[in-house]
């Protein structure tokens, strides 16, 4: 992967913490671009269109939840990569985070090391190169594109809950456990909790308006092989 070649915004009104980001950032070869509130955050998002938005929950005048459910809405910011920051023990604002549209999220205080290392992992995500095209009934899964379309409608989907589209229906009608779906979607370097699928699968129901995706209580989730 080509570093350089890849921009980051972070947005945060701690001085602090976005020197200490942007410092391990740039050491690993990320151009960075810093913004400290959410409207600032969202001047520069669309100026400069960045590769990554790192952002902070709680930011004056916008938090880090709403910019990032505002870029969502705009089609180029679809399949940009978000990373949320949020205090450890505010479980509501990873949830929230995750229910916005964001890849990922990061605890603070922040390791330097556990951020390095989830970034680079989005990075490596989006850098596979996968050109297969899933059809299952009305719904077309192009993974070259990340676009899917149902009955021909094209339908927009955050890059987790396209990936965990695809990943369910690369096999119709096999049931997909919690543990392989956070290992194949999110990663072994990221720490999330079943919470994070049951979000992410309630959105892809939500966006598709087909009932394509089975819960098998207590085990995981399946692909209908007639949807």
């Amino acid at each position: 992967m080509d570093n350089k070649a890849k921009t980051i915004l972070i947005a945060d009104d701690e001085q602090d913490i976005l020197e200490i980001i942007s410092y391990n950032l740039l050491k690993e070869g990320y151009i960075v671009y810093t913004a400290a509130d959410g409207n600032e955050s969202l001047e520069k998002a669309r100026a400069l269109e960045p590769d990554m938005l790192i952002l902070d929950v709680m930011m004056p005048f916008k938090s880090g939840i709403e910019v990032c459910k505002i870029l969502r809405g705009e089609t180029r910011f679809q399949n940009t990569l978000i990373l949320i920051l949020t205090a450890l023990s505010d479980e509501g604002s990873h949830i929230q985070g995750l229910d916005s549209g964001a890849d990922d999220y990061v605890t603070k205080p922040v390791s330097p090391k556990v951020l390095l290392s989830r970034v680079n992992a989005l990075f490596r995500r989006i850098n596979k190169e996968d050109n297969e095209v899933l059809t299952a009934g009305n719904i077309i899964i192009d993974a070259s594109k990340y676009v899917v379309s149902v009955n021909e409608n094209i339908v927009l989907l955050a890059r987790k809950e396209f990936e965990l589209l695809f990943l369910l229906a690369s096999k119709p009608g096999r049931v997909f456990l919690r543990n392989e779906i956070l290992d194949q979607v999110w990663g072994n370097e990221v720490i999330v909790g079943d919470r994070t699928i049951d979000v992410h699968i309630r959105k892809i129901r939500q966006k598709l308006g087909i009932n394509c995706i089975t819960t098998v209580k207590g085990v995981g989730y399946k692909f209908n092989e007639a949807a």
